[in-house]
């Protein structure tokens, strides 16, 4: 008998590939629809301003143009102008959702006030500029820290209040812990704020059939079931009437886990124009209003006893959550609760002040919170090390959790409201890997060789947890047709990630069936009524098993059917090349597609006992729990110190991420997220003037890494396979990033060490860097040191009174 071939955990050619690098991908840009408008904004030039009036009567005389609308012409199409709440009730207050257009006061550069309609995209730009907006101009709140003063203004005056909320997360006694260590020692560090900057921008089209009275959205989104009923309920359309169908994605990188206003305001004027109408995010227009992430302010203080274990943490972070919370606080959120990371912490306490900015909102780019706590925790291990005349390796070893430990139950709490529980992992080992790899150990005599030649060189080190597969569910309908192919219809959204082959892999090897046989159609309300999107490293695990479960079930019913065909018992039957035959003969087998027609239903054939029409079944996983996938890193660097450039020479990383689906997808998403957190650490700056102007609104300003700037990724795998899915497997598509900061920091530590730099701010900008080097050149007599270490039995509690 020939076996079948098993795709599970094999690097397959991905699917989605040949069609793409064709030049036959479909985009939405590349969407055509007869008689299609075309929609520009404006947007808000001013940080913070009322609106005394908007004149739109030059737009309107234009040529080519259809309409204008303002929040006053489109109130009438909506059923609030408000965006409405995407989280749990309770939370956060319904104000801090942003308007599909601002009515009366705008908060941060970039916010959409008008929505011009006309034949052509240049003809609604230039129309655009015709609108004279006349703005009283008011105080923005710029530097998140700035919330803390008691006479700050207000970044908007409709709240009345500077915080969204003030939050408290921890567990055991601090205060005894801190009173009873032998050693203190302070860091007050940030992050900074930058875009998913994926290839595609943001871009929506709408279609509305007045017969029927469906509407059809087109978009680039990673949410399409989301964007369906909020479409459906702000323009009050029946739930069935409303199609959105996510075309291929350029990218998207939490950038689009988003419902935006531009994504009402196009469906509504496509109803109201009766005309199809199509908006296409400019690069700017995705630097001034797409969301961002990572700005955070951390002051904290870590204990340790004489033998340099952890006995607590403490402190507070401000988050900058910019001018409206979209999704709450979800960022904040993983970054307080996994600022433990990897380490046994026996008393925890922080702050978390939420602080409303006149910038661009933050939702979760990718990494979600984590890269922003691992770098503060791995600081605050590295700072440790310094002080205590450890090596970095040391002091992490004596607070690793164990292997032992797992499943590992914290005192905290996921956003779900249950227990975080690191579910598997073997956090020394991957160290150890990744030590071995570096030969970590030779790494002082190739130091001290380098030095010698007048170079700079040093090597660093970081630990990393990352929870993925986020609940509660993900959709998967699998469908065997008459001809054979199987479909799988799923809610996960394809972004260029390799969802498509990876759950085709999976379904493949349950039903038995060749991959190429196998169609995945990912993000089409039409086809699947339910479905969550793609975030939270969530989708292999979710739509992977619902994929898994969904198709075991079209087996068992094929092999109940074929069973009832073939006179045979059913445990004497298996699914093989597409046919179900018996175990221990190749003939007498039955086509899956036979199988199908049948189950089509035909005149005078009866089913089975038990069997429904259809060779189908829909499957719903459902999880709450989270996948802990964990990493170490290892990065050489070589800075120039009379420039500040910073080169990184090698870089090591070792990653569980459980069973693999496709090793080679998985390696590009580590590859992926390793280059996005060498752009977060070294290149990419969202800068704002005094006034929140943004000063870096193009690639010439705002930099990404580039071919020259990532090295060559070594990269090793190692597998505790995760006991909370049937498949085993853990998210890889954050995975990588969650530490690269903090070991591209450690390393430029050690790199100059004779400076005694120590690295507190990401990203680290060559300017910055050369202040440091120059301050470590003063005299040891003059210079002031920066303070690292509170030797003191109770260190006071300075964050408690910074008010």
């Amino acid at each position: 008998m020939k076996p079948t071939p098993k795709y599970f955990q094999a690097p397959v050619r991905r699917q989605e590939d040949p069609r793409l690098l064709t030049g036959k991908g479909c985009y939405l840009d590349d969407i055509k629809l007869p008689d299609t408008l075309h929609a520009t904004f404006v947007r808000s030039a001013h940080a913070h301003a009322f609106l005394r009036d908007i004149d739109t009567s030059a737009a309107l005389a234009m040529a080519g143009v259809i309409a204008v609308y303002t929040a006053a012409d489109l109130a009438a199409e909506l059923v609030s102008l408000r965006m409405p709440i995407a989280f749990p009730e309770g939370q956060l207050p319904e104000h801090v959702m942003p308007y599909v257009l601002t009515l009366k006061e705008a908060v941060h550069v970039g916010e959409a006030i008008a929505m011009v309609v006309a034949v052509s995209r240049h003809i609604a730009e230039d129309a655009a500029d015709a609108i004279v907006v006349d703005y009283q101009p008011l105080p923005a709140i710029v530097d998140a820290r700035e919330v803390l003063a008691a006479d700050a203004p207000f970044s908007r005056l409709e709240t009345g209040s500077n915080t969204y909320k003030t939050l408290n997360f921890g567990y055991g006694d601090c205060a005894s812990a801190f009173a009873g260590a032998a050693h203190v020692f302070r860091q007050e560090l940030s992050t900074h704020r930058g875009l998913g900057s994926s290839m595609e921008g943001r871009g929506v089209l709408a279609r509305f059939d007045p017969a029927t009275a469906e509407m059809t959205v087109w978009s680039s989104t990673q949410m399409s079931h989301e964007l369906s009923h909020t479409v459906a309920h702000m323009l009050q359309l029946d739930e069935n009437h409303v199609r959105v169908i996510a075309p291929d994605v350029g990218g998207a990188f939490g950038a689009k886990y988003l419902v935006y206003p531009e994504e009402i305001a196009v469906p509504a004027a496509a109803r109201k124009l009766g005309r199809p109408v199509k908006w296409i995010e400019d690069r700017r227009e995705h630097f001034l209003s797409a969301i961002q992430e990572r700005d955070a302010f951390w002051s904290l203080e870590i204990a340790l006893d004489a033998d340099a274990r952890i006995l607590g943490v403490r402190g507070r972070m401000v988050h900058d959550q910019g001018a409206y919370a979209p999704h709450s606080y979800n960022v904040p959120y993983n970054a307080a609760t996994s600022l433990p990371g990897a380490y046994v912490v026996p008393h925890y306490d922080l702050e978390v002040v939420l602080a409303q900015t006149n910038k661009v909102p933050v939702i979760p780019v990718r990494g979600a919170g984590y890269p922003q706590s691992n770098f503060a925790m791995e600081r605050l291990m590295d700072c440790a090390a310094r002080e205590l005349g450890l090596d970095r390796t040391e002091i992490r070893r004596r607070n690793l959790i164990a292997a032992t430990a797992m499943p590992y139950v914290t005192p905290l709490k996921n956003r779900a409201g249950t227990p975080i529980v690191y579910d598997s992992g073997d956090y020394l080992k991957t160290q150890e890997h990744a030590l071995a790899a570096a030969a970590y150990a030779d790494f002082p005599a190739r130091q001290r060789a380098a030095r010698l030649q007048g170079r700079h060189i040093g090597i660093g080190i970081a630990q990393a947890v990352k929870g993925t597969g986020r609940g509660p569910f993900e959709s998967a309908r699998v469908k065997v047709a008459s001809t054979g192919r199987v479909a799988v219809y799923t809610g996960a959204l394809e972004m260029g990630q390799g969802i498509k082959t990876s759950l085709a892999q999976i379904c493949a090897d349950e039903l038995g069936v060749a991959m190429d046989m196998i169609d995945v159609v990912a993000g089409d309300t039409g086809h699947i009524p339910y479905g969550l999107g793609g975030f939270a490293s969530r989708q292999a695990i979710t739509a992977g098993t619902s994929t898994l479960l969904a198709a075991r079930e079209v087996k068992q019913k094929a092999i109940k059917v074929a069973a009832h065909m073939l006179d045979a018992a059913e445990e004497a039957l298996e699914v093989r090349d597409g046919r179900v035959q018996r175990k221990d003969r190749d003939e007498d087998g039955i086509p899956l597609a036979k199988i199908a027609a049948q189950l089509r239903g035909l005149p005078g054939y009866a089913f089975p006992a038990g069997v429904s029409a259809g060779l189908e079944a829909t499957n719903m996983f459902r999880i709450d729990a989270l996948a802990y996938a964990n990493a170490f890193h290892v990065c050489e660097v070589e800075v120039d110190i009379d420039t500040g450039e910073v080169k990184i020479l090698r870089y090591i990383a070792v990653q569980d991420c459980g069973k693999l689906i496709n090793p080679q997808i998985a390696a590009g998403q580590i590859h992926g997220s390793i280059a996005h957190g060498i752009g977060n650490t070294l290149f990419e700056w969202m800068a704002y003037d005094a006034d929140g102007q943004p000063i870096t609104t193009t690639f010439a300003d705002y930099l990404l890494p580039t071919a020259l700037d990532v090295p060559h990724i070594e990269l090793i795998w190692l597998e505790t396979p995760s006991p909370i899915n049937p498949l085993g497997i853990k998210g890889a598509a954050e995975a990588g990033i969650v530490c690269v900061g903090s070991a591209i920091a450690s390393a430029i530590d050690h790199a100059l060490e004779p400076f005694k730099v120590h690295i507190a701010d990401v990203p680290i900008r060559p300017m910055k860097l050369l202040e440091l080097i120059d301050a470590g050149r003063i005299p040891a007599a003059s210079a002031t040191p920066r303070p690292q270490a509170l030797e003191t039995a109770a260190a006071a509690e300075p964050w408690r009174n910074a008010q």
